[in-house]
């Protein structure tokens, strides 16, 4: 490792101002029009969903399965 201390190049320097102006200048929605575009994909698209349909069903699952192969693995350790 160096003992030199950091310091940011020139380039690092503008990418980071560069940066700074994009977060602040970007252009975000308001929560209400947010809000009604998801209430809208909700109605108009079946397939645009926050969860999948089965998703109770999916996570036993996948914890059986996962539950099924620890114990296979202690099987074989023991």
């Amino acid at each position: 490792m160096s003992d030199e201390p950091y310091s940011p190049t020139e380039f690092e320097v503008v990418d980071a101002e560069l940066s700074d102006r994009l977060r602040i200048g970007r252009p975000v929605p308001p929560a209400g029009f947010r809000g009604r575009l998801g209430r809208h994909l909700d109605v108009q698209d079946l397939g645009y969903s926050s969860r999948p349909a089965r998703l109770r069903l999916l996570v036993a699952g996948y914890l059986g399965a996962g539950g099924l192969l620890i114990a296979l693995v202690a099987l074989g350790l023991s």
